[in-house]
């Protein structure tokens, strides 16, 4: 049996749009599809729906190919389910990362555990509580869940793209659009996906401010260099079609003409531009952390940093912060120097 990841949106409010079916059926995974739906109600983005649904179908075709059937009970499963899983996608060549391991697995936690609420699989007792520490009154945590068992995942090391890398990266663009989606990339730190959600009423020229709608729906207002200013003011004045739809960056060609520019176009210029200059770390996120360890190395502060990047935790800020030795020494050395105070001279 074939499992498909499809978008279908309908009347239905309360109805993910993305479904997981079985082919060539067509008939829905009830328990798939209803995870899918509570998240939906939770204003989750379409987005975020997709790589739920995915992580999801890539449980479904495991479980099938082990159990030889589709369709899950809840006496199917057990305490070492999950663990079963884990160790699956441990030996598959090549191998998947740890974070999207433990993203999986913490997906299909909560989905089992959303439809099958009594199934021992979700708490895992024995496993977690030899390593449950005691309170002061005796009392240890309670159960975790089973998606706190984790693979352990390398320390993430951002390497941002070098000025020349940038320099050879943004001299191979030629239309304003193109050189206006790269600067503010660079200057503001947006995700791909928050560009290509910008509309055109939220550059606000007046105020030198651009109004950004991040993760969660969540909107943050931030400041506009003045070349970011420059540039988008010079794509909509000179390439931007009139009329078109509400989009700030839109298709300057073919069929879709004056229509928002999609997540695949982007990706394809991206591509395209990677190839021409052999520069291969130049994708749309590298500049995100092109622009975050740009505005550390300044002086900025952590939760300025955070606030810019419309992250919700520190946590996440706190990746970009990368000391070198030499750094280490310099700042200690200077710190001691403020400090230091002279010596009372000792009479002999």
């Amino acid at each position: 049996m074939t499992f498909q990841v499809i978008y279908r949106r309908t009347a239905n409010t309360a109805q993910s749009p993305v479904r997981v079916v079985e082919q060539p059926s067509g008939r829905e995974v009830g328990w798939v599809n209803r995870y899918l739906d509570r998240e939906y109600v939770r204003r989750l983005a379409d987005t975020s729906l997709r790589i739920y649904a995915h992580d999801l179908l890539h449980f479904l075709r495991w479980w099938e190919s082990v159990h030889h059937k589709a369709d899950i009970a809840e006496g199917d499963l057990t305490e070492s389910t999950l663990l079963e899983y884990v160790r699956f996608q441990s030996a598959q060549q090549p191998r998947p990362s740890a974070a999207t391991i433990n993203h999986r697995t913490g997906v299909i936690d909560r989905a089992l555990r959303n439809d099958f609420p009594n199934a021992p699989c979700q708490f895992a007792r024995g496993f977690h509580q030899q390593f449950m520490r005691r309170g002061p009154m005796g009392l240890g945590r309670p159960p975790m869940a089973m998606s706190r068992l984790r693979v352990k995942q390398p320390k993430r090391n951002i390497v941002p793209l070098s000025v020349d890398e940038v320099a050879r990266f943004w001299s191979s663009f030629r239309t304003s659009r193109d050189l206006a989606i790269v600067g503010i990339m660079l200057f503001e730190g947006l995700r791909s996906a928050e560009v290509l959600a910008l509309n055109r009423d939220d550059f606000l020229l007046s105020e030198g401010q651009i109004r950004v709608r991040g993760k969660g729906r969540k909107i943050r207002f931030l400041p506009l260099a003045p070349e970011a200013i420059q540039l988008l003011d010079h794509y909509l004045r000179l390439e931007r079609p009139d009329p078109c739809t509400a989009a700030l960056f839109v298709s300057l060609k073919g069929r879709a003409r004056g229509s928002r520019m999609t997540a695949a176009g982007l990706r394809s210029l991206f591509r395209y531009h990677r190839h021409t200059t052999g520069i291969k770390l130049a994708n749309p996120h590298r500049f995100r952390h092109t622009f975050a360890s740009d505005m550390l190395s300044t002086g900025l502060s952590l939760p300025a940093l955070m606030q810019l990047m419309g992250h919700a935790d520190i946590h996440t800020t706190m990746i970009y912060v990368q000391v070198t030795p030499q750094e280490v020494y310099l700042q200690y050395a200077r710190a001691v120097a403020q400090l230091i105070r002279p010596l009372p001279v000792t009479p002999s």
